[in-house]
């Protein structure tokens, strides 16, 4: 059996579909019945069910983005930094090993030489660089908090998107916000990254931190572009002139744009579409929101 935190969320979801398609036993563990964010609670509960592993996709990202994060530090700080310092607690006294849900947006920019940010990289967006948003700063804090762990995965997602058309979805961001900001990123298939992620567990290769983004690396002005071609969206697409007319008229604190490399991830044998391709299966596929 597989625990798995945060399942109601955009991440948790996928990962509840993830397990049911492949017939895991799992158990997804709301706070409502029990409160997994006190250690000596889950501790007992791990001890109860032996679950063979644990899944950690909860966290605060506030709604409808970032921006919310400044106004709810507390909570933002709670669920990024503080709750997986806990769960690394609970899950050494049990003995389980576990997974945590990191971040790529601990990042900006790119490296020196141009490349990818890797996992063996310092975080260049947070509270120590002093450039940060509040919500990348305490995802940096949290791989802090699991620094000299020895049984968890830290996955990094990046801007994660679907087929699916939603809120949460990067595509549907692009869709619907009025006017867009150029940039260039490494983004995450959402279906792809929670199966790549449990095939770490699966295949059981080395613990550590993965970045668990598509090979490549997109600009916003590609993305539109292939939702131009796929046929979802007629829209013209207006752009900001530049990050100082963005953060004026329609941020309340920086964004994290940058290009990651997931390298470590292939050399495991762990494969991911090609960015762009996996934008237009996407698109290809694309299931419209459903209004009630």
């Amino acid at each position: 059996m597989i625990y798995l935190l945060g399942g109601s969320g955009y991440v948790g979801q996928a990962y509840q579909d993830l397990l049911t398609q492949k017939g895991i036993p799992f158990r997804n563990l709301r706070r409502a019945d029990l409160d997994y964010t006190d250690v000596d609670t889950l501790v007992a509960a791990l001890k109860e069910d032996r679950p063979e592993f644990l899944i950690n996709a909860a966290g605060y990202t506030g709604k409808p983005n970032v921006d919310a994060c400044e106004d709810d530090k507390a909570e933002c700080l709670f669920g990024n930094a503080v709750l997986p310092g806990r769960i690394a607690a609970a899950c050494s006294v049990a003995g389980v090993p576990w997974g945590h849900v990191s971040s790529g947006c601990i990042f900006t920019g790119s490296r020196p030489d141009g490349t990818g940010f890797t996992e063996e990289d310092s975080p260049n967006f947070s509270f120590r660089t002093d450039n940060c948003s509040f919500y990348s700063g305490t995802k940096a804090l949290g791989e802090e908090t699991l620094q000299g762990c020895d049984n968890v995965y830290i996955w990094r997602l990046r801007i994660p998107f679907d087929h699916r058309d939603g809120p949460r979805n990067y595509l549907t961001k692009l869709l619907r916000y009025q006017r867009l900001l150029e940039a260039e990123n490494s983004i995450s298939h959402l279906h792809e990254f929670v199966a790549a992620t449990f095939a770490c567990w699966e295949k059981r290769i080395p613990f550590g931190i993965y970045n668990v983004t598509n090979p490549g690396h997109v600009t916003t002005r590609e993305v539109v572009d292939l939702i131009k071609e796929s046929g979802v969206s007629t829209k013209e697409f207006d752009f900001f002139d530049d990050e100082a007319e963005f953060m004026q008229i329609a941020a309340k604190t920086p964004r994290s744009n940058c290009v990651m490399q997931s390298h470590k991830l292939a050399a495991a044998g762990i494969e991911m579409t090609e960015v762009r391709e996996a934008i237009r299966l996407a698109l290809a596929n694309w299931q419209p929101e459903t209004q009630v």
